[in-house]
């Protein structure tokens, strides 16, 4: 591999781990944050030059759980509130440092952390965050709408303010991100209900037939475009069942026709180049479903490209 101009190099990244795997049906994402420091991911940020710092997990066993009533329909409601809590805090302690924040997963209810800590540091700073969902689900289910009660279905309609989960926080700031700034990319799997709330609220999605149609570099482009237009910064948020089963089999909500190796590496390049990423989660990693370390290789080797590695000359 080659490296090529990397205009974040002046930047530092912090690594910080969230073993959370409860808001998922399928237990196993809590190795992920181990998974990808054995698969090299520290190494190869400093082999492009970055200063990496690795914070290590985050735990929860020491908070004290909030006295709001949990929803009827939102699975171990007050466990992922402890974590969202602690992410939302620490992320944006890390945020303030002038760190490049990369969340290491854990499922995707670490998003309802870490976007909203990133999203309070930038609003603090004068600038919006954009997020990009890269994600085969679109998450944008509700206590109201879920089928599986399981909350990482939930995050994204978190995130953007709708109701059923008000009193996650509890007393602590919570940012909530305007619909229009969501964009949900490589979309393939969505519920009914779930479909009738995103139609509502005219969310943004690439899914895999419009990717299929006119190709992932026409569709990212039009997303970074956006961003650069508002003087905004990008959150991605990568959940690895974004990417086609045979690719990245290590994941526990496999869906067929996702993203292949060589789009999913044009889709970082082209981020990269754009300069506008400045947080990132890494989720729904399950080592103990994947075939010797194959997805959490291929991670790294992603986020190698978001900054700044090359495949090929």
């Amino acid at each position: 591999m080659t490296d090529r101009t990397k205009p974040n190099q002046d930047l530092r990244i912090a690594l910080l781990g969230a073993p959370i795997d409860m808001g998922a049906s399928q237990r196993g994402t809590l190795m992920g944050p181990a998974a990808l420091r054995t698969a090299g991911l520290a190494t190869l940020l400093e082999s492009l030059d970055f200063d990496v710092v690795d914070y290590g997990d985050l735990s929860v066993t020491e908070i004290e759980d909030l006295t709001d009533r949990p929803p009827a329909k939102a699975n171990h409601y007050r466990e992922i509130q402890r974590w969202t809590r602690v992410l939302s805090h620490r992320g944006y302690e890390i945020a303030q440092t002038g760190a490049l924040p990369i969340f290491l997963g854990g499922d995707h209810t670490l998003s309802m952390g870490s976007v909203n800590a990133m999203a309070r540091h930038w609003r603090e700073r004068g600038r919006e965050l954009f997020v990009l969902w890269l994600d085969a689900h679109a998450d944008y289910n509700t206590p109201e709408t879920t089928i599986t009660a399981n909350m990482h279905g939930m995050s994204a309609a978190f995130l953007c303010g709708e109701p059923g989960l008000d009193g996650l926080f509890g007393e602590d700031p919570r940012v909530s991100l305007d619909p229009g700034r969501l964009d949900l990319f490589g979309t393939r799997s969505i519920d009914p209900i779930e479909k009738d709330l995103m139609r509502a609220r005219r969310l943004r999605v690439a899914d895999m037939r419009e990717i299929d149609e006119f190709g992932v570099a026409v569709l990212i482009r039009r997303v970074i475009e956006r961003v650069k237009a508002s003087d905004g910064v990008l959150h991605v948020s990568f959940d690895v069942d974004f990417l086609d089963p045979c690719v990245a089999p290590g994941v526990g909500t496999t869906v067929p026709g996702g993203a292949t190796y060589r789009e999913a590496h044009l889709i970082m390049e082209l981020l990269h180049d754009s300069g506008l990423v400045r947080s990132v989660d890494i989720v729904e990693l399950n080592p103990f479903l994947d075939e010797r370390g194959r997805t959490a290789r291929t991670v790294v080797e992603l986020i190698g490209s978001l900054f700044g590695q090359q495949i090929t000359d």
